[in-house]
């Protein structure tokens, strides 16, 4: 449906209105979607197809969970069309709490995944951790050429930077966990490495400036981000011209409890798809290969990315 006179007839609804607000916003699940709304699962499900035969949502499966986003390439008056509409009753008691009820949703995602790093911290890694394994990070290790500036991005305690210190002219550690940046920076300083420091950032609103280091890594960090283009395009900034980005991440897998027990965000990437958000950031010479994968199930299997900045 790509009429204007058949959008203003899926706008007449209240409802579907406020789910094309809230999914303008923010890909979002349907249990999501009912926090928000209060309403049952079953009338947000039978408004969702209206919009996506409407071909103005598009949905996309995790696993056992379905999201919502506004669909990728509407035409610039469709996409006016449905701004006007939510500007037109942004200010109504509904739209408000909609609003700040998302807020709190999107604030609950954030500290679900803060609140296990926090707990595991000082232990990260004694347990097990899914794709790490000295395998993978030996493949990155032999891509790393000192002495350089290095950020690591999603450090956790930092224990690959621990390593990369010894000879690197400096390493800045990102972590948003506050305990793991407390754990990390009483680690550099037991074991002397003056050059490696921690900050409390996002890893996709990195708190560095432009062009300001060699070297990027995401390790086993991209599948815990909300947005993991936001991130890839994060490290293309920090990066000077000819920087590297090295992402070592799950293959993309279908072990649902990962999300319980590892606050994942993602079940993994398929090469394709890594592959596309380091190219839409900008990186050249973008290269890609399972490096490693485990003898025991599920059988996690560890990709390496590797992408250059160029410009």
């Amino acid at each position: 449906m790509s009429a204007s006179w058949d959008i203003l007839k899926i706008l007449s609804d209240p409802t579907r209105v406020r789910l094309l607000a809230l999914v303008m916003r923010e890909e979002l699940s349907v249990a999501e979607l009912q926090e928000v709304l209060g309403m049952g699962q079953s009338r947000i499900s039978s408004q969702l197809a209206l919009l996506r035969q409407a071909g103005l949502v598009a949905d996309r499966r995790e696993g056992k969970k379905a999201f919502y986003s506004l669909r990728a390439g509407l035409a610039a008056r469709q996409l006016a069309l449905l701004k006007a509409a939510a500007d037109a009753v942004a200010e109504l008691p509904a739209m408000v709490e909609d609003r700040e009820t998302l807020d709190r949703v999107l604030l609950k995602r954030r500290r679900v995944a803060e609140q296990y790093f926090n707990l595991i911290a000082g232990r990260l890694g004694k347990n097990y951790c899914p794709g790490r394994s000295w395998e993978a990070i030996g493949h990155l290790a032999l891509r790393l050429a000192p002495p350089i500036v290095i950020a690591d991005l999603g450090a956790g305690e930092g224990l690959i930077s621990q390593l990369l210190a010894n000879r690197a002219k400096q390493v800045w550690c990102i972590d948003n966990s506050p305990r793991m940046v407390e754990v990390g920076t009483d680690l550099a300083k037991k074991n002397g490495l003056a050059n490696l420091a921690y900050k409390l950032g996002d890893i996709e609103h990195v708190p560095l400036p432009d062009k300001a280091v060699d070297l990027a890594i995401l390790s086993q960090a991209l599948h815990h981000a909300q947005h993991p283009q936001s991130a890839v395009n994060e490290a293309f900034r920090i990066l000077r011209p000819g920087g590297r980005l090295l992402v070592l991440d799950l293959k993309e897998h279908g072990f649902e409890k990962a999300r319980e027990l590892y606050a994942d965000v993602w079940l993994g990437f398929k090469e394709s798809v890594l592959h596309g958000f380091m190219k839409k950031a900008g990186f050249q010479q973008v290269e890609i290969a399972v490096v490693a994968r485990e003898e025991t199930e599920p059988h996690f299997e560890t990709l390496l990315a590797s992408g250059v900045r160029a410009r």
